[in-house]
């Protein structure tokens, strides 16, 4: 059996009262395994982003548990979840959130708390295909692609428990975006990272490990894939 990483127990998100009251989320419960990739899947408005959010320690549920290694991080005052960002979750987003004035090398140090990183960061940036003079460019000198490599860069350099994705091709084009997809999914393969992707792009949770699929902030079904797509072979 493979091993939990991640327990989230009847997680509930709601926004409003009475009649104008909203459920992002409503009773969640699933787990996350070791080493897998899950793909958190729905329309936009169905609740994966919130539920991201909430994994990441950068929202509250209303009520539930986010377990990590069986410690639940809802209890975390500030400086707790702080660390916990900063430690456990490497995150990569739709949009990139690079730092204009910094290179793509010091925006991949800044996610290490220790000064002498530098050789660290250089092998991370040469592992997503960053290598040589790329390291040393701004993100305007750098296409869509290059970018998202260095936010993948900044999530894997800390060695993270998890890495959360949110729409990690939604700015890109499709051919570059399967680029991407290939990277996350050698990053699995290759490095046991435990990886979750949030997506309404239907064609990309063949390459996950496990698909949730929600709506209306409830779980509408899970699936098993035994036979993951290879991302190369993805058409969207």
């Amino acid at each position: 059996m493979a091993e939990k990483l991640l327990e989230i127990r009847n997680l509930k998100k709601y926004y409003g009262k009475g009649d104008s009251e909203v459920k992002a989320l409503d009773d969640v419960s699933f787990d996350v395994y070791k080493g897998e990739m899950l793909v958190l899947l729905g329309n936009s408005g169905c609740g994966k982003s919130t539920l991201l959010n909430i994994i990441g320690g950068m929202d509250s549920p209303t009520s539930g548990q986010v377990l990590l290694n069986g410690t639940d991080i809802t209890s975390y005052k500030d400086r707790e979840l702080t660390d916990y960002r900063k430690e456990k979750i490497g995150f990569i987003f739709q949009f990139y959130n690079l730092l204009p004035d910094l290179t793509a090398l010091e925006n991949v140090r800044m996610s290490l708390p220790k000064k002498d990183s530098e050789h660290l960061s250089e092998k991370t940036l040469e592992l997503v295909g960053l290598g040589d003079q790329k390291m040393h460019q701004y993100p305007s000198q750098m296409s869509g692609g290059e970018q998202q490599r260095v936010s993948i860069a900044r999530a894997l350099v800390k060695n993270a428990e998890i890495i959360l994705c949110d729409e990690p091709t939604g700015a890109l084009d499709d051919k570059t975006g399967r680029k991407i997809l290939e990277l996350l999914q050698d990053i699995v393969r290759k490095q046991g990272q435990t990886m979750v992707i949030v997506t309404h792009t239907t064609p990309i949770a063949s390459m996950a490990n496990r698909v949730i699929t929600l709506r209306d902030g409830k779980i509408q079904k899970e699936v098993v894939n035994e036979h993951p797509v290879d991302a190369k072979d993805i058409v969207w």
